[in-house]
């Protein structure tokens, strides 16, 4: 909010409920497509409250130093630096995770590939083995995998990989604060970091797949604040999926699993004859929820 906004006339109070309103409108014209939750976050951030507790508070009147320390948030976000840099933070499957500009921002659809590697890794046939993240960023899914694994009685370990140091060592900050020791992290480009006789009972990745054609037309929250390393994926979007494609095989045992996030079906279905050529089988696709976001799964041939 700006800060005349704030100030406001001497009969008026800053409620709640009246800060809220305000900041929603305003981020609006700013270009947030999410100003009612972006409000509501930094303001609960700014006041050190559960979001809930705003809904039960409306009416309660907001003192100068809390309006203060809102204003600064809401600065930050009109610029559209994304909430979780802001924050700090950003949730994912059942874990929170620290974000910095040095990570991509775990998004929801990416959860699907923990679901995925989790129901295979704990059915009655599944291979013994580790599990392998690529392009950790965060480490957000090898984190998760390890806590869901963890929760069904079904250890696994899992080593994370990502080329950026600096991504590496918000991974491993976050591993300590889980208290997740099964979990490792090494600096390296794919399976540079990977000792060449290790096999592996799955292997995930959310690879870079934007088309480098339409970063310019990408949302601003992310095309100006996002590392475009975790990003762009070259001409058509799939550099780092060919090369996955090529190497995956000779580090997953005989009936491994490769699960990657691709960003449309015909990045999918490209996606599906470039493991289909390189020793995977019965390759399947979801598309994840209404955007054109999917899921490539297949098992590695005996």
């Amino acid at each position: 909010m700006s800060d005349a906004a704030a100030t406001g006339r001497p009969d008026e109070t800053w409620t709640i409920k009246r800060v809220l309103d305000w900041t929603r409108g305003y981020l609006e014209k700013c270009g947030s497509t999410s100003a009612r939750v972006d409000s509501e976050l930094l303001l609960a951030a700014a006041l050190d409250l559960p979001r809930l507790q705003l809904y039960l508070a409306f009416d309660k009147p907001l003192a100068d130093a809390e309006l203060a320390a809102y204003r600064r948030l809401i600065r930050r976000r009109a610029r559209r630096e994304p909430v979780a840099y802001i924050l700090g933070q950003r949730g994912f499957h059942a874990i929170d995770v620290e974000v910095t500009p040095e990570v991509l921002i775990p998004r929801p659809e990416t959860e699907r590939l923990v679901d995925l590697a989790v129901a295979f890794l704990g059915a009655a046939d599944a291979p013994e083995g580790d599990v392998l993240d690529l392009c950790t960023g965060s480490g957000a899914i090898a984190l998760a995998i390890a806590t869901e694994c963890d929760s069904q009685g079904r250890p696994r370990s899992v080593l994370a990989t990502d080329c950026s140091a600096g991504a590496v060592a918000v991974a491993r900050r976050n591993r300590d604060a889980l208290g997740l020791g099964s979990v490792h992290f090494a600096v390296g480009d794919l399976f540079a970091a990977v000792d060449a006789d290790r096999r592996f009972a799955a292997i995930v990745c959310n690879p870079p797949y934007v088309r480098s054609e339409d970063w310019a037309r990408l949302d601003a929250d992310v095309r100006d604040h996002e590392p475009r390393l975790a990003l762009d994926g070259g001409a058509d979007g799939l550099d780092l999926v060919r090369r996955i494609a090529v190497t995956a095989r000779q580090f997953l045992v005989d009936d491994g699993l490769i699960a990657l996030e691709v960003g449309s079906r015909v990045q999918a279905e490209a996606t599906c004859r470039l493991i289909g050529e390189r020793g995977f089988a019965e390759a399947t696709v979801e598309v994840l929820g209404p955007g054109p976001t999917c899921t490539v799964a297949a098992k590695a041939s005996a």
